[in-house]
């Protein structure tokens, strides 16, 4: 692992990193793989620093942490990330969302164990937003979460290439 792996920067799109730790520069260019975090299933989107684009990838059913690992590797592994974007809930007030801790430390789970970069990102009203994406699109996703889900992971993902200023953390 290289200077700085294993360590998370927390960015949010609505105001500066919380925390301001040295991490390995991200690259211009790469595969990116986002995740809206779940205690029962995570949305994942890929997208390409580059060109800035996001897409949903799929949905990871899992309920435990050896469930979680088991349905994440297999996607490092076909899609060779330079960068994790996890998004971090909260609330309008501030405050912490519960999931919040969680959504933290498998940011820094993917960071540690697969030595690379790792940010956080503020998802409030991700899930909203992807909603809002199916809908224009057309899709029928009535009672499907999982679409839900893909379509927030890629919004978290929209929101870090809005916000990243070329795609290297602040």
């Amino acid at each position: 692992m290289g200077a700085g792996a294993g360590r998370i920067q927390e960015r949010s799109v609505t105001a500066a990193p919380a925390v301001a730790d040295a991490v390995s520069p991200v690259p211009e260019s790469g595969t990116v793989l986002a995740f809206d975090y779940g205690e029962k299933r995570i949305g994942v989107a890929v997208g390409e620093l580059s060109l800035k684009i996001a897409h949903p990838l799929t949905t990871l059913i899992a309920e435990s942490d050896v469930q979680r690992w088991a349905a994440v590797l297999p996607l490092v592994a076909e899609w060779q990330p330079v960068l994790f974007v996890v998004g971090l809930p909260g609330a309008a007030d501030g405050v912490e969302h519960p999931v919040g801790r969680r959504c933290r430390k498998f940011a820094q789970g993917l960071a540690a164990r697969l030595g690379i970069p790792a940010v956080l990102i503020d998802e409030r009203l991700s899930s909203w937003a992807g909603e809002q994406a199916l809908r224009e699109a057309g899709a029928r996703f009535r009672g499907d979460k999982g679409a839900v889900d893909q379509a927030a992971a890629q919004q978290i993902l929209k929101s870090y290439f809005d916000h990243s200023g070329h795609g290297i953390p602040a």
